[in-house]
Order: structure tokens, then sequence, then C-alpha cells
């Protein structure tokens, strides 16, 4: 399972949110979770995925995908 922050929410519940903030004080994320499976690379492969991540800032996550 994989989440990252949602980027589809609708305006109904995007005002619910926000009154969720207001009535708490505090700020919410929102997250959607997706399923997905790793792939398997090799130990080459990993270090070309951790460079990158290492130069853009972020995670970056191998899957493998359906054929």
């Amino acid at each position: 399972m994989l989440c990252s922050l949602s980027t589809g929410i609708d305006s109904k519940a995007l005002v619910s949110i926000q009154k969720l903030e207001k009535d708490l004080g505090i700020p919410i994320l929102a997250f959607s979770c997706h399923q997905v499976n790793p792939a398997a690379i090799t130990k080459e492969q990993l270090g070309r995925v951790q460079a990158l991540e290492k130069k853009l800032g972020v995670a970056l996550v191998a899957i493998r995908t359906a054929a």
C-alpha cells in the first residue's frame, strides 16, 4: 500500500476538511492510498533510484506493473 497527498478532493469534501481544521485549530492533510506491488530491482538500479531521490529531494518507489 502506498499513500500520497490527495489531489482530487471535491469541493464538498474540501469544505468539510476546512471546517474540521477551523474547529480543531490545526492543519489537516488528506492522503489517498493505492495498492501497488514493489518491483524487484538490482543493486545498480537501486543505486540509480537513490541517487535521483537525493538529487530531486523526493521519495521514489519502483513498482511492478501488469504486463
